[in-house]
């Protein structure tokens, strides 16, 4: 099943949803304490009405709790002038109350709300990186990135206008319900007959909104992919002239996304309308009934505007339910897509009793390994067996397909073989901890990959700790402090996104500075020469062979000018291993001396 098609019930993303928010448990007790206060705060507000209409106008004695807090006990009190600042004041205190309520509801809110939705997207961005490159190769980083960015914040809906809301409306209805009972059991009925019938139209609205939402999310997540691509890949848009057919491919999936939101649009307005219809029937009954009881002599005017007052408050969760059911929806079908993400299994998984690694001596051996990547039937590899002892230099060459990268992916732990086994120093890979594993190369790409930090930082990538002068000589000994010396901020300067900032041939000492630095026993070198001129090439060898020294080397090349520094060549051909020989001497590159092997 893949990560779009999974599906989760709502009791299922509820609990999952509270679980994480554990760890702020007491801002959520507290926020859900707030919540709660807003029922005796709405208690309050129709009160001074109703003391007003009884011992003002009314002239009615008042009750004793209210003789007490009158000057002089209330003595006289039946003049209505006292009763009456006292109604004023406490209009102006329940009003102080209300605000600094939702002030402080408002703030907590906010902050909870924020925590969470920054440790969900911590959580799911670390278990995307997590995931083996299977994965990212099957599914790409847009949707990833969707998920991360815009799913995570579900858990802040989800908990904070969801469940505690909930909390509080049933609380607030049941305070409600008791206060109108006591005042009134037929009026208090007669409210709540609307909801049965009401709860059962919410249920089949409910699983239609959750489906489109599944529809909204995906088609966004589509039209997000086409400005990922479009934008990493601008320069060839720009070359081929693609601008325009772009604009209307990426057009076509927003509309695409646009009729789904409508559709949702409609189906809440909808909904809303039933709600809203359902009120009015009720609100309707109510004053039917109220008023025929008042005009009969069996209920007061004042208890009458009291029920009518506490209706509105009655009702408000049935009113919510109706403006935010879609809302909720969208969040539970993002918290869907968040957890299918989580879910993903990483297919690079480290054994329980993994043991601990901390430099290889550098023996490499292939023993019987194929593969074939998840999802296809086709071996990329078969039945590859070859010994390098530490220290070797091997060049691995072959027609594009053959499986050369796959071979060293093999070896970083990319990926596990589907048959036989990689070992290091006579050990299993799948026997040693990943990450210890992982340490023991250094890579450098034929297309180097640069963080859009400084050239500092890009060089320390792979030891964060180091100092200052250690990246320095790094860089010199990559013939890479010159040019970086001569820049205007030096080891300072910002590289830029992809480190487009810089060229080719600086871009490339870079990483090799990088791995001089990381100072692994294993160096990976895939086409480190293909994409610079042949001047620029010869540098770069010159620093490749000092790199190579007292390591073991596998360099991935087309270029025959580069094998001279192998000490064996092997030639991979529809995913076997068809020649194992000495590399060839080296041939001169143009413009350049000849750079012999040197032997460890």
């Amino acid at each position: 099943m893949t990560v779009a098609t999974r599906r989760y019930s709502s009791m299922t993303l509820y609990a999952r949803l509270i679980l994480h928010a554990r760890p702020y448990w007491l801002h959520v007790c507290g926020y859900l304490l707030l919540s709660l206060l807003a029922t005796p705060l709405a208690l309050l507000i129709p009160l001074p009405l109703k003391i007003a209409v009884d011992h003002v106008l009314a002239q009615g004695p008042p009750p004793r709790w209210l003789q007490a807090m009158l000057p002089g006990g209330g003595s006289g009190g039946g003049s209505g002038g006292g009763v009456l600042a006292f109604v004023a004041g406490m209009v102006i205190v329940v009003a102080m109350l209300t605000q600094a309520h939702h002030l402080a509801t408002t703030m907590l809110k906010t902050y909870l709300g924020e925590k969470l939705v920054i440790s969900f997207r911590a959580r799911l961005f670390r278990h995307v990186q997590n995931l083996s490159l299977a994965y990212h190769d099957r599914q790409g980083t847009s949707d990833s990135n969707y998920r991360i960015q815009y799913d995570a914040a579900s858990i802040q809906h989800v908990v904070m206008e969801s469940v505690i809301p909930l909390v509080s409306s049933v609380v607030m209805l049941g305070g409600m319900l008791y206060v109108t009972a006591r005042l009134s059991p037929k009026l208090a009925l007669v409210a709540v007959v609307i909801c049965p019938p009401l709860l059962v139209v919410t249920a089949f609205v409910r699983r239609r909104l959750r489906q489109q939402w599944r529809d909204v999310k995906k088609l966004e997540s589509s039209a997000q992919s086409v400005i990922q691509e479009v934008l990493g890949a601008v320069r060839v848009v720009k070359a081929f002239t693609r601008e325009t057919a772009e604009h209307a491919r990426f057009e076509r999936h927003s509309n695409s996304g646009m009729a789904a939101r409508l559709r949702v649009a409609l189906a809440e307005n909808l909904f809303a309308m039933v709600v809203g219809l359902f009120l009015a029937a009720g609100t309707a009954a109510v004053m039917w009934v109220g008023f025929r009881d008042v005009r009969s002599g069996d209920l007061k005017l004042s208890n009458l505007l009291l029920v009518m007052a506490y209706l509105g408050k009655l009702y408000d969760p049935i009113k919510t339910l109706g403006r935010q059911l879609a809302t909720r929806e969208k969040a539970m079908a993002s918290a869907e897509r968040a957890f299918a993400l989580l879910d993903e299994a990483p297919e690079v998984v480290e054994r329980p009793d993994a043991r601990p690694l901390q430099r290889a001596n550098g023996d490499v051996s292939f023993r019987g390994v194929s593969f074939a990547y998840p999802g296809t039937d086709v071996p990329v590899l078969r039945d590859i067996s070859v010994e390098v002892p530490a220290g070797t230099r091997v060049g691995i060459a072959g027609r594009t397909g053959a499986g050369k990268t796959t071979l060293i992916n093999l070896l970083c732990r990319f990926y596990d073989p589907t048959a036989g086994a990689v070992t290091l120093d006579g050990i299993d890979l799948r026997d040693y901890r990943l990450a210890d594993v992982r340490n023991q190369f250094s890579i450098v790409l034929q297309e180097p990959v640069l963080f859009s930090t400084t050239i500092a930082e890009n060089i320390a990538y792979g030891r964060p700790e180091a100092s200052e002068e250690d990246i320095i000589n790094a860089a010199s000994a990559a013939n890479a402090h010159d040019f970086i010396a001569a820049l205007d901020e030096g080891y300072e300067t910002q590289v830029g996104e992809r480190g487009m900032c810089l060229s080719g041939g600086e871009r490339q000492r870079i990483a090799l500075a990088r791995a001089f630095l990381k100072d692994a026993p294993i160096l990976i070198l895939d086409e480190p020469t293909s994409s610079v001129d042949t001047t620029t090439e010869a540098q770069i060898m010159e620093v490749m062979e000092r790199l190579m020294r007292g390591r073991t080397t596998f360099m991935i090349t087309h270029r025959e000018t580069t094998l001279g520094v192998c000490d064996l060549l092997l030639r991979i051909d529809n995913g076997r291993i068809v020649d194992a020989a000495a590399a060839p001497p080296p041939r001169p590159i143009h413009g350049a001396a000849v750079i012999a092997p040197v032997h460890t």
